[in-house]
C-alpha cells in the first residue's frame, strides 16, 4: 500500500514541480520516489535491479546517441529545412508537424520520432519565433495517436500483436486503425488552434538553407539513419508474414548508432551530452512501477469488479486510467492475458492496443513518449509543458479520441 501513496506523491510533486524559486525536474522527482520504495522496504535491491528493463534503457541510449550526433553535426538542422522548406504558414507547419510525425511514429516507433523530432521542433520554433509549447504539444500527440495505428509504433501493440492472436497484425491495425487516427489527427490540430489560437496568428514563414557544421559526423549519421531505416524495415517485414524473432528494436537502435560510436572522433563528448537524466528517470520509474506492481492493488480490484472486462467501454476505461498509474506496458501485460483467457476477439485486442496507447494524451505520465519531448526539451533551455498544461488539452482529446476510435470500430 505504501508504494501506491509514494505513486500518488510522485504524481502531486510532478504536477507541482516548483517550489518558491526551485524547480524540480520530473527524473529526480521520479527518482526520489523510486528511492523512498527502496529505503522503506517496498521492493528490494535486487527486485529492483531486475525491474529495470535494460532493453529499453540500451534502446534509448542508441537513439539518443544518434540523435546526439545528428544535431552535433549540422545534420538535422539542414534535413529540417529540407523537410518543412515549403510550409508557409503556422497552420501549415502544425498540420505537417501533426501528419508527418504521426505518421512516421508508426513505423519508426514513437520514442524514436520523439528523440529525434524534439531538436526538430525546438529548432523550428526558435528560426520562426514560435511558441514552442505549441510545436511540442503537437508533437507529443501526433506521435501517440499516430503510432495507435500500426503494430510496431509502440511497444505495448508489439506485444499485443504478438501475444494476442491477432491474424495478420499490420492488416488488422491499418484496416481498423487508419481512418480513425487520421481523423484524431485532425480533432487534434482543431484542438491546438482551440486553446492556442494567438500563436496561429504569425506572418508567414521564411526558411532559409542551414550549413552542415561538421560534414564527417554528418555522414556517419547519415549512414546511422539509413541503417535504422533498413532494419526496421526488415522488422516490418517480419512482423507482416508473422515470422518469430529475436530481432528487437534495441538491436536496430545500438545498430544505428554502432558508426558513431565506433568511427567518430567525437564519440566522447556526444555520449557525455545525451540526455542522461531521462535514462534516469526510466530506470527509476521501472522500480517505482515494480513496487506498486508487487503490491497487488489494481490486479486485486480488476479481478473482483463485477463488469464484463472484454467490453469496449472496459478496456478504454481501465487502459486509460491506469496507464497513468502503472504505465501502459505492464498495463497490457496484466490485461492481455485476461481478455485471451475470456476469450475475446482479434477486434477486443485492437482495443487495449487503442486505450493503452491513447492514455498518452491523457496526463504526461501516460507515454514514455511525454517525457522524453519534456526532458528533451528542458535540457535545451526551452519551456517544458506543465502537468496542468498537459492535461487541460490532453483530457478533452482523449474523450474525443476514444470516442472517434469506437465509432469507426463499431460501425465502420
Amino acid at each position: 500500500m505504501l508504494s501506491v501513496i509514494i505513486l500518488a506523491v510522485v504524481f502531486v510533486a510532478i504536477s507541482v514541480r516548483q517550489v518558491g524559486t526551485i524547480r524540480v525536474g520530473i527524473w529526480q522527482i521520479m527518482l526520489c520516489g523510486a528511492v523512498l520504495t527502496l529505503v522503506s522496504g517496498e521492493i528490494s535491491p535486487a527486485r529492483a535491479l531486475a525491474a529495470i528493463n535494460v532493453d529499453v534503457i540500451l534502446f534509448l541510449f542508441g537513439m539518443f546517441v544518434i540523435g546526439q550526433a545528428l544535431e552535433e553535426s549540422g545534420y538535422l538542422a539542414w534535413l529540417s529545412f529540407q523537410l518543412f522548406r515549403r510550409v508557409k504558414s503556422v497552420n501549415q507547419l502544425v498540420l505537417f508537424i501533426l501528419f508527418g510525425m504521426g505518421f512516421l511514429s508508426a513505423f519508426l516507433m514513437n520514442d524514436t520520432v520523439a528523440i529525434i523530432g524534439t531538436p526538430i521542433v525546438l529548432y523550428l520554433a526558435r528560426r520562426h519565433a514560435i511558441s514552442p509549447k505549441l510545436l511540442l504539444f503537437a508533437l507529443a500527440f501526433s506521435i501517440t495517436i499516430g503510432s495507435t495505428m500500426s503494430p510496431i509504433g509502440n511497444p505495448q501493440n508489439l506485444l499485443i500483436a504478438i501475444h494476442g492472436n491477432i491474424p495478420n497484425p499490420f492488416v488488422a491495425f491499418l484496416r481498423h486503425l487508419f481512418l480513425p487516427t487520421a481523423l484524431n489527427l485532425l480533432i487534434a490540430y482543431f484542438l491546438l488552434k482551440c486553446f492556442n489560437g494567438s500563436h496561429f496568428r504569425h506572418a508567414p514563414l521564411n526558411h532559409e538553407p542551414e550549413m552542415i557544421q561538421d560534414p564527417c559526423l554528418a555522414r556517419l549519421s547519415q549512414v546511422s539513419l539509413i541503417l535504422i531505416i533498413m532494419l526496421i524495415a526488415a522488422k516490418i517485414i517480419l512482423v507482416f508474414f508473422g515470422i518469430s524473432s529475436e530481432f528487437r528494436l534495441t538491436y536496430i537502435s545500438l545498430a544505428g548508432a554502432f558508426p558513431v560510436l565506433l568511427l567518430s572522433p567525437k564519440r566522447f563528448r556526444i555520449v557525455k551530452n545525451i540526455d542522461w537524466s531521462t535514462l534516469v528517470f526510466f530506470a527509476a520509474m521501472f522500480v517505482l512501477m515494480q513496487s506498486v506492481w508487487d503490491s497487488g492493488i489494481f490486479q486485486s480490484a480488476i479481478a473482483v469488479l463485477p463488469v464484463d472486462i472484454t467490453s469496449v467501454s472496459m478496456i478504454f476505461t481501465v487502459s486509460v486510467l491506469l496507464s497513468q498509474l502503472i504505465s501502459n506496458v505492464p498495463l497490457v501485460a496484466l490485461y492481455l492475458p485476461m481478455l485471451m483467457h475470456a476469450g475475446a476477439s482479434a477486434e477486443r485486442m485492437i482495443d487495449l492496443a487503442v486505450g493503452s496507447t491513447i492514455a498518452g494524451n491523457l496526463l504526461i505520465l501516460g507515454a514514455a513518449s511525454n517525457i522524453i519531448i519534456i526532458q528533451n526539451a528542458e535540457r535545451r533551455g526551452s519551456v517544458g509543458l506543465s502537468f496542468r498544461e498537459f492535461a487541460a488539452i490532453g483530457i478533452p482529446l482523449t474523450v474525443l479520441n476514444l470516442a472517434v476510435y469506437w465509432l469507426c470500430m463499431e460501425f465502420l
